[in-house]
């Protein structure tokens, strides 16, 4: 049985990450998928480019991407594609946006990549061999205090104005962590976490193409994901997720689950 290599993946993030680059400023003919979730030219043009690289290379992989939904074929090799994690940063100019590939065998991760190409930083693990930022290990950060911690989080537009709305919880962990911020691509926010320049991440509603290369990331690096509200996998539906070093993780979550979702 032929299975991926991580070289082979970051090569393919790698190439489609120079073009996604290099269209940012161009036609981007962008079209609106809800009020506040757009899809671009360069994501259409990225996940055709990966998926034409899996189905290559593995005709027999199943294969779940952001625009184009999930494509079963053997489910013991399943892939995640977030062909532009960040589209809203992208399409606004930004450089806060990623490509994110994933893949896992028999429900377990086993390669994670999320490139950015405006900084050229490749992340990449494996399971059981470790995290890289461009070749180089790295471990989550060692800060044991919350008021020392900067945190990230996102907000999902359609639960903006429901209970699931993350806003107490955003409120609640800026009056006792250092700092709360929203870069806008979940996939980066996790990479961060994994490398330790930031000490934890939350979101609710997360889908499996966001976060599942940030996942292997994080847990390579030395650092905990798990669901907080859900008992679910993490690479089912979308549910919420919390990430962070293993000094931080359960204070953090404490927080959190001051506000339970129903």
């Amino acid at each position: 049985m032929i299975k991926p290599k991580l070289k082979q993946v970051e090569a393919w993030a790698r190439e489609i990450g120079k073009v996604v680059k290099e269209m940012q400023f161009g036609d981007l003919q962008t079209e609106h998928k809800s009020k506040a979730d757009l899809v671009t030219r360069a994501d259409k043009l990225s996940e055709a480019f990966l998926k034409g690289k899996v189905k290559q290379a593995f005709p027999d992989h199943s294969i779940l991407a952001e625009e184009s939904g999930q494509q079963a074929d053997n489910l013991e090799h399943q892939w995640f594609i977030d062909p532009l994690d960040g589209t809203l940063n992208y399409s606004h100019g930004l450089p806060v946006f990623a490509i994110s590939i994933a893949y896992a065998y028999k429900g377990e991760l086993q390669l994670g990549v999320i490139y950015d190409p405006s900084r050229d930083e490749m992340f990449s693990s494996q399971l059981g061999k470790g995290a890289w930022l461009n070749g180089k290990p790295i471990r989550v950060s060692k800060t044991d205090k919350l008021i020392d911690a900067m945190l990230i989080t996102g907000f999902r537009f359609h639960l903006l104005d429901t209970p699931q709305s993350n806003v107490d919880n955003f409120l609640n962990l800026s009056h006792v962590a250092q700092t709360v911020r929203r870069l806008g691509s979940a996939a980066l926010d996790l990479a961060y976490v994994a490398c330790g320049r930031v000490e934890g991440f939350w979101e609710i509603s997360l889908f499996p193409w966001d976060a599942a290369a940030g996942i292997l990331l994080i847990r390579e690096a030395g650092g905990i994901v798990e669901p907080i509200y859900e008992t679910k996998s993490l690479l089912e539906g979308a549910p919420s997720l919390l990430a962070a070093n293993p000094t931080l993780f359960e204070e953090i979550k404490k927080v959190l689950l001051t506000k339970e979702y129903k």
